[in-house]
């Protein structure tokens, strides 16, 4: 018998598998589909201070090997996440879920993570720090240590839950924004985020998405994704959470010996709703092709 078992944090895990944020909604979605509670967690839709519409539609791009996506953090903001959404997802989820929280300001993110924090429900907080800083000049947070620094610290200063920092790729060294989380104090490391990319239309000879570039995602970039996840490993002593680009049990494998201690699946999910399931009845099958009786000793096991 097999032990998928992994702790996140303290937390106790029934397997790796985490559906990604954006990919799962607020979980309740797909517990119409089948019972969400064989999920080791998820973490739910990027969540704001403010509701936000998101970014003018075309939002998607169909690519070789993924997909462009433009969507722009839509969310109903976060009082009514906490009012209506966190209710609904009680009923169906029995499992501590990831908070997953964006921001425009290192005000925004302290904003919404003290708002969140009393929920029960929540387990770990999320923090994308791949958001635009409308204080700043507009550069992601996520390009820069200083920035990355600046979040982590405001966040960890109001909660009491593990904080994990989701690391943008679109950056020339992804260990110098890691270790700076760490040293901010984060419980713990997210990565990647999309890549940055585009499509153009060959009939109209204009960009695919209205709003031009978007995040690439899907099996395309999971090479460098793990490239990024056993940088990471080497450079922090904190725990990683792995994902881009993964779309089988053997992914999750080959993201836990580059150093993840658990994987997430996101584009995977919007071309098959049950990715995350099959992937979860499937370890069991590739551990035991591999000789691997617990899932907690491979953790790294690549370096």
């Amino acid at each position: 018998m097999v032990d998928t078992k992994v702790t996140l944090s303290g937390i106790e895990l029934d397997n790796p598998i985490i559906p990604a944020s954006g990919t799962f909604g607020f979980g309740y979605e797909f517990a119409e589909l089948y019972d969400i509670n064989v999920l080791g967690t998820f973490s739910f839709k990027g969540t704001t201070k403010d509701a936000r519409f998101g970014n003018p539609t075309p939002r998607i791009a169909e690519c070789e090997s993924g997909l462009i996506n433009s969507v722009g953090l839509q969310n109903p903001g976060v009082e009514k996440v906490k009012a209506q959404e966190l209710p609904k997802l009680k009923k169906c989820f029995s499992k501590p879920v990831m908070a997953n929280v964006s921001g425009f300001s290192v005000e925004d993110y302290a904003y919404t993570c003290q708002m969140l924090n009393d929920e029960e429900q929540i387990g770990w907080f999320e923090v994308n720090i791949s958001c635009p800083n409308v204080h700043g000049g507009g550069l992601a947070f996520g390009t820069s240590a200083k920035n990355a620094e600046l979040v982590t610290k405001a966040v960890k200063a109001v909660t009491n839950k593990p904080v994990y920092i989701k690391l943008s790729p679109n950056v020339t060294d992804i260990t110098e924004i890691a270790k700076a989380c760490e040293a901010a104090g984060a419980d713990g490391i997210s990565l990647i985020n999309t890549l940055l990319g585009m499509r153009i239309d060959l009939k109209t000879k204009k960009p695919v998405v209205a709003n031009k570039m978007g995040g690439f995602s899907g099996p395309a970039i999971f090479p460098v994704a793990l490239r990024m996840v056993y940088q990471c490993y080497e450079a922090v002593k904190i725990p990683i959470i792995g994902m881009g680009g993964v779309s089988t049990a053997e992914d999750v494998v080959e993201m836990m010996l580059a150093g993840a201690t658990a994987v997430e699946v996101g584009a995977a999910n919007l071309v098959n709703p049950f990715a995350s399931k099959e992937i979860i009845e499937d370890l069991p099958r590739v551990m035991e092709k591999y000789k691997i009786s617990s899932l907690k000793d491979i953790i790294g096991g690549a370096h």
